[in-house]
């Protein structure tokens, strides 16, 4: 006999088994979601931390390397360099010069004190934010512990140089009477006479405001005979980088020397 259209073959319906679905219950559910997001919070904290060690490690080597081997932070405390550079202006200096770069008259150096030239109590009080900022600096090798025994000045003779004035008259080099246009307004170029011949390894130092500025002119009684030895030398100062409205390159003054002979 055959079976009726649209009935069951064996008479009962074919049941398909569902899967066994399990809800969980609400409380379990945030629980589990809060602990995902504690967990995320804390692996992105540590990420945090870890990029910031990773930042200020880097940072500081490489301040030091900068201050080792290229640029070091300098601050003016006195006028004898009035008005390239005045009381507290902060100077770039660069290590290459002397170095891969040579030495040139002309140029800002800083050096430190030969011996004799600086007063004990050169250091004046810097005031509680330069202070600090003089602090920071120096830990992290951009400003030197020993910077209130450096002076800065204009190189004006080279190793082998002539260097003479009398009181009122300009400064010859190599027998090359010199205009010094950043020389301060109403100074000078030397109230007291002296004639020197540069030492080897040595360079001839003046500041720019030479009646405020106890210069090689006013050392020759010091070893050296008030030169400087090169070994003594930082580097050349290239900007003034502080306070922002005293920002600007310090160039050297290439005209004032391009008549001077190299041999006298």
């Amino acid at each position: 006999m055959e079976p009726h259209r649209g009935a069951h073959v064996g008479g009962q319906p074919e049941r398909i088994p569902l899967p066994d679905v399990t809800t969980p219950e609400p409380s379990e559910h945030h629980a589990t979601s809060r602990r995902h997001a504690a967990a995320k919070r804390a692996s992105g904290a540590g990420s945090l931390l870890r990029e910031t060690v990773i930042i200020l490690v880097s940072a500081i080597v490489l301040s030091l390397l900068v201050k080792t081997f290229l640029v070091q932070a300098f601050f003016i405390p006195s006028q004898s360099m009035h008005d390239t550079l005045i009381e507290h202006d902060r100077i770039l200096v660069s290590k290459l010069t002397p170095g891969p770069f040579d030495l040139r008259r002309g140029d800002i150096v800083v050096f430190k004190d030969p011996g004799g030239w600086l007063p004990s109590d050169v250091a004046p009080d810097p005031g509680a934010l330069q202070g600090a900022i003089n602090s920071a600096l120096t830990f992290i090798g951009l400003y030197p512990a020993d910077a209130n025994e450096h002076l800065v000045k204009r190189l004006i003779g080279l190793p082998g140089d002539h260097v003479a004035a009398d009181p009122g008259g300009p400064v010859t080099v190599n027998g090359v009477a010199l205009d010094e246009p950043y020389l301060a307004a109403g100074v000078t170029p030397s109230d007291i006479a002296f004639d020197i011949t540069v030492p080897a390894n040595s360079i001839w130092v003046m500041g720019d405001n030479r009646s405020h500025s106890s210069d090689s002119r006013y050392n020759q009684g010091n070893p050296g005979g008030g030169s400087v030895p090169v070994a003594n030398v930082v580097g050349m100062a290239f900007v003034t980088v502080w306070p922002i409205e005293r920002f600007g390159l310090l160039r050297n003054p290439t005209s004032t020397f391009a008549d001077v002979p190299d041999q006298p």
